[in-house]
């Protein structure tokens, strides 16, 4: 990351360019790690200049975890074409690009960090959560959940991030079988609720009379149909 040769900015410029240089430095270490210095540094300005920009590290830390939860939550929008399956698969897989990119900020915010615990740090991350649940309800074409169905969305967010969390601390599962794993977890999921709820079951019938042979839900169920005999 090299800034060059100083130059006048204006006041929205730098800011933005201070969010992105400390961005980019939580994406490489914990935010807990990263100094104001080494962010001036980077930015090519000094440290009080920071200081007038941001009142401390822990205001930095909002602004660039508002643009990082703008970017995630943009993760989840996908077109409305072609079966649930595949989209959950294209969702999954840039969910764990920006994971893959931003794994020691991403860990920091969910595992504890310089802003835990504080109002801005908790309302970005439900709002990205919420943008998810919104997302994935608007592809199953429902716009007033019954109980089960958002026990199922909301539990299956956050099994993609508690997934994701586990992942990074040694990465020991190929992220091309993680990421088909949890769209085959949507599905099981739905499958299990629906055995015990015929609107979930009619949902579900929905969901899978338009998966090709060759999609994730139909794989999965090839491998049950497998095992049980």
């Amino acid at each position: 990351m090299t800034i060059g040769v100083r130059r006048r900015m204006g006041v929205e410029e730098r800011r933005q360019q201070l969010i992105g240089v400390a961005l980019e430095l939580f994406s490489r270490r914990s935010p807990d790690e990263v100094s104001i210095d080494e962010i001036a540094s980077a930015a090519g300005i000094s440290r009080p200049l920071v200081y007038h920009y941001f009142p401390g590290k822990l205001s930095l830390y909002e602004a660039a975890l508002q643009r990082a939860s703008d970017d995630l939550a943009a993760r989840f929008v996908e077109p409305h074409e072609g079966p649930l399956g595949a989209r959950l698969l294209r969702v999954m897989h840039r969910y764990f690009d920006f994971v893959d990119e931003h794994g020691p900020g991403f860990s920091a915010l969910m595992r504890g960090g310089p802003a835990v615990g504080s109002s801005t740090t908790n309302a970005l991350v439900d709002s990205v959560r919420q943008a998810a649940y919104v997302q994935i309800l608007s592809h199953l074409g429902v716009t007033d959940p019954p109980a089960r169905l958002e026990l199922v969305v909301r539990s299956w967010i956050s099994l993609a991030e508690s997934t994701a969390l586990i992942w990074l601390d040694g990465r020991r599962i190929p992220r091309e079988e993680l990421e088909p794993q949890l769209v085959n977890d949507f599905a099981a999921l739905a499958a299990v609720s629906a055995a015990y709820d015929e609107e979930m079951a009619a949902l579900l019938r929905e969901i899978v009379k338009d998966e090709p042979a060759e999609g994730p839900f139909a794989h999965l169920a090839g491998r049950l149909i497998a095992l049980a005999s």
